[in-house]
Order: structure tokens, then sequence, then C-alpha cells
């Protein structure tokens, strides 16, 4: 089943497109990375998902029911941590998610068990602490525990990590793989190694169109260039091999890449044969970011 389905979605403002018929379906219980530029439309499609936008053209559905621009009951299903929350920082971390349990309905012994949960899971259990001393990563945290109090079906992250230390991206990476025990994450981002470390499948959106989905492995096969690194101990060796088959390529930092595997067997006969000594010679993982970047370059 699809939490979240996007189809033919537009968006103007003034005579600037944004969206350009986004299409995009995110399966239930998966983090799912949605990735692309600043600017590129991403906080724009969550906010017409969240019914805070009105939409140019197209249609969106949670959990199966249409979204409606300002007054949307889909909402129901959605908890959403924006990319900067904001706080009564004289509340306790208890006293806020209470505070937010009883404006949304809660009874009140949902609201005290459910508060105790999300504070463990995000690692809050024990903070007593009034908001207003907290790090930003705290107050990350703090977010995704309020967003996850209403046991939501779609869990949307805007930027959760993007302004956050390494630490501080570890702890919210950590308890957003936990929280998909029982939900499923829109997770938007442009940091690409927060995408491969904790999501399933994951959507670029350039150009105001989905370009590129599917999970991180086949997104990775369908890219991937075979290519071998080598690096030689002498500036005059690699020229001399640069000159030998040109089918080489230099890298800024003075390697040579070869992307065609097949004529590795004859390029190390001629580096034995003319006595090169060898730094090392690895075989060189397609990333994400080579993927993006070469996939906003056919945009461009």
């Amino acid at each position: 089943m699809n939490v979240l389905e996007i189809s033919g979605l537009e968006k103007h403002f003034g005579e600037k497109q944004v969206l350009r018929g986004v299409e995009l379906q995110v399966p239930e219980k998966r983090v799912f990375g949605f990735v692309g530029r600043n600017g590129a439309g991403k906080t724009t499609t969550m906010k017409i998902t969240l019914g805070l936008l009105a939409r140019d053209a197209g249609e969106v559905k949670v959990c199966g029911e249409n979204v409606r621009y300002g007054d949307t009951k889909t909402n129901r299903f959605i908890g959403y941590l924006p990319d900067v929350p904001e706080y009564y920082t004289f509340m306790t971390p208890f006293e806020y998610l209470r505070f937010c349990g009883e404006i949304t309905g809660l009874d009140k012994a949902s609201i005290k068990s459910r508060s105790l949960d999300m504070l463990e899971l995000v690692g809050l259990g024990s903070e007593n602490r009034r908001i207003k001393g907290f790090s930003r990563g705290m107050k990350q945290r703090l977010g995704i525990a309020q967003a996850l109090l209403g046991k939501p079906k779609l869990l949307i992250c805007d930027e959760p990590t993007s302004a956050l230390d390494p630490m501080g991206r570890k702890e919210i990476l950590d308890v957003l793989v936990a929280a998909k025990e029982e939900t499923t994450i829109l997770f938007s981002t442009h940091v690409l190694s927060d995408v491969e470390r904790i999501c399933d499948e994951m959507a670029l959106l350039e150009g105001g169109k989905i370009v590129m989905r599917g999970t991180i492995d086949e997104i990775k096969q369908k890219r991937r260039k075979p290519a071998t690194e080598i690096r030689l101990e002498h500036k005059k060796d690699s020229e001399a091999l640069l000159r030998a088959f040109n089918l080489l390529r230099k890298t800024d930092h003075g390697d040579l890449i070869l992307e065609d595997p097949a004529l590795l067997p004859e390029l190390l006969r001629f580096i034995a044969d003319n006595g090169m000594e060898v730094v090392r010679i690895e075989k060189q993982e397609t990333t994400l970011e080579d993927i993006f970047l070469e996939a906003i370059h056919k945009q461009a």
C-alpha cells in the first residue's frame, strides 16, 4: 500500500514554475529519501501535501484520501517536523508533549504513556530541563517525538539534519531508523550520505520533476560505471600511461581513471613492462553524489 501518492503536481509562484508534473509514490513502512538541491521544490511539495499551500494542478492522496488546501482531514494521518521547529521554551519536554496531546484531542492516559514512550525513543526520557536550554539537535529530537505523538501513518521531515554537527546528525538518523518500526518516513534532504545510510528508497527532484526513483541499490546498479582508479609514484609515468591509453582520464588529484574494464589487463602489462611504481590500484565505487551530479547535469 502507498501511504502517499502524488500525480501530475504543478505549482507556480508568479511566472516561475516550481513543480512540473511531479509523480511520486511512497510505500508504507519505508524511510523514503526525497532528494534535491536547495530550492528544487521539496518544501513546496511537502507543504502542498500538508494542505498548507494550494496546488495549480494534479492530485495528492494520503492513505487513499485526497488532500484539500486549507482544510484537509488527511493531516490526521501525518506527523510533521519542519526544518526549524518552534517551541514554548519555558516548558519541559514532557510538558510540551502533554500540551500537544491536549490540543490534538488525545485522552489523558494516552498523552502520558505516549509522551513517555516517545521521549525514550528520542533519547530525552530523563531530560527535565526547560526547552530554552536545548541544543539544536535536542530540539530536533523533541520535534520528532512531537510528530510521532499521535501515531501518524506518515512522518514528514523537512531537512532535519541540515544544520547539525556530525554527532547531532547521527542521533537524528538513529531516531528516524527506530521510528520506521511504527510509521512511514518521508525524509527531505540534500545530504546524500544521510540518504545512503538510512533510506530504503529515494526520489530525486530536479527541474520541477522526479528524474530518478528507486531503492538505493537499484539506482546504483542502473547507473554503475565500472571504473578502476590508478595512482603511480612518479608523474612522468602517469603522463606516459595517459599517452599510451587515450581512454584514461586524469583527476584533479593526479590519479588516473579507467572506465573500460576490458583494457585493464593490457594496462597492467604496460605498467609492469615499463617498470612503473604503483601506489594504488582499486575499484572505484559509484556513490549517490556521482549519480546526483550526473542527473543534474543531464537536466541542465
